[in-house]
């Protein structure tokens, strides 16, 4: 008797266990595809890294006042330069596929009606990722690059700007990633209205809270400087009442909640 009750036991952690075990099989089987594309796109990448790196420096070199120079202060520096744009160049090229693993990840916890959305969601959230990189080196950097530079060009400060290519690098892509990931706002949204996570209602109820949060964000994710935090709070707030109409448009409708998912 004991030995079936054992058995019972053993046979109800299996079955306990196994759905986690699933899941993270699954994980790595989309971080392993993940992983090999941005390998692949990396070194096509590095093979065109001075064009690249040329293109990271237009804006910068239509800002820097006569006579600013770029300089290479370590002996290394310009290979992880090459390395780091040829990266991120990767990074952005693959979003789109790296969306569609995430949705690939996510999709059997959807019901069947809701897989449809899988290339609007993937297309949605490229676009906005892209608007998001683009807005940062279309529009904030030339107006930052021109204000802050601008100190350098004043002659009673008596300074020349010689400026770290390794540093600059670092600055603009980290402001590339994050004015990309900050405009996937609306595609975030999109996706947990869709599995009922959150709806329209909710979003205006805490619209003072994350307003709060938005600035906050903006704060740690740009340099220590009213422009830049603004550059981003400002697109953000527009993004968040997007995501408001979009949640009530897409979000699951209240009699779907009691439907059982494919995935069970």
């Amino acid at each position: 008797m004991s030995n079936n009750i054992n058995v019972n036991k053993k046979s109800k952690q299996v079955q306990t266990e196994y759905p986690l075990v699933e899941h993270l099989e699954e994980i790595k089987k989309r971080l392993k595809y993940i992983i090999l594309i941005l390998i692949v796109l990396f070194i096509a990448g590095y093979s065109q890294g001075e064009k690249l790196v040329q293109i990271i420096q237009a804006p910068i070199l239509a800002a820097l006042p006569e006579n600013a120079t770029m300089t290479m202060i370590e002996v290394t520096e310009m290979f992880f330069v090459e390395v780091k744009v040829s990266f991120i160049a990767a990074l952005m090229v693959s979003t789109p596929f790296i969306l569609y693993q995430l949705w690939l990840f996510i999709a059997p916890g959807l019901y069947m009606h809701e897989r449809k959305y899988i290339y609007g969601f993937v297309s949605f959230a490229s676009i906005l990722f892209i608007l998001g990189a683009a807005f940062a080196y279309f529009i904030v950097f030339p107006f930052g690059f021109k204000f802050f530079l601008g100190f350098a060009a004043n002659p009673a400060y008596n300074v020349d700007a010689t400026l770290s290519m390794s540093k600059y690098v670092s600055f603009v892509v980290h402001l590339v990633l994050a004015f990309g990931i900050v405009f996937e706002l609306p595609a975030i949204i999109f996706l947990l209205a869709k599995i009922g996570v959150i709806n329209d209602e909710m979003l205006i109820k805490y619209r003072r809270y994350s307003i709060v949060i938005i600035f906050i964000s903006a704060a740690v994710l740009t340099p220590p400087d009213v422009i830049s935090q603004l550059a981003m709070a400002l697109p953000l707030l527009m993004l968040y009442q997007l995501s408001i109409y979009i949640a009530r448009v897409f979000g699951r409708e209240p009699e779907n909640i009691k439907e059982v998912a494919i995935y069970e």
